[in-house]
């Protein structure tokens, strides 16, 4: 599907990390190839082709869309992650959750829907049918 080329240059991006600080409020949706840790608020949807972390005093008003995640804090919204989701003990989840496994943590609050043993969908960053970014399949 890639070249060398392609497959060196996302393996980089991967590996990369960012980080919402604490305080800090992000309104948008939020796409990238490598881990983010979120310690603010973000409004809008979060898109990573790695791992998705927020920590306990962060808040989400959106869309997750994540290979793994480990959440702390609140989200309102659906949380969709195609390896492990990670619920601890101080998160709370108001949305639907749909995950390939799942571990919660005693005290962790979750009020929506759920499903799991559901396999990895593509997660597109960018748009791809415009020439931006590339379209990449969550390992199942």
């Amino acid at each position: 599907m890639f070249n060398k080329k392609e497959e060196k240059n996302t393996e980089s991006l991967t590996s990369s990390s960012n980080t919402i600080g604490k305080g800090s409020v992000m309104k948008g949706n939020l796409e990238t190839f490598g881990n983010i840790r979120v310690e603010g608020k973000v409004i809008g949807n979060l898109i990573t082709k790695s791992k998705a972390a927020l920590g306990k005093a962060a808040k989400l008003e959106g869309t997750i869309l994540s290979q793994n995640a480990e959440i702390e804090g609140h989200i309102v919204g659906t949380v969709e992650v195609s390896e492990l989701l990670v619920l601890k003990s101080t998160a709370v989840i108001d949305g639907d959750i749909i995950t390939d496994k799942l571990i919660i943590e005693s005290g962790a609050v979750f009020n929506g829907s759920c499903r799991t043993r559901v396999k990895g969908k593509e997660i597109k960053i960018g748009n791809p049918e415009k020439g931006e970014g590339k379209i990449l399949k969550a390992q199942s």
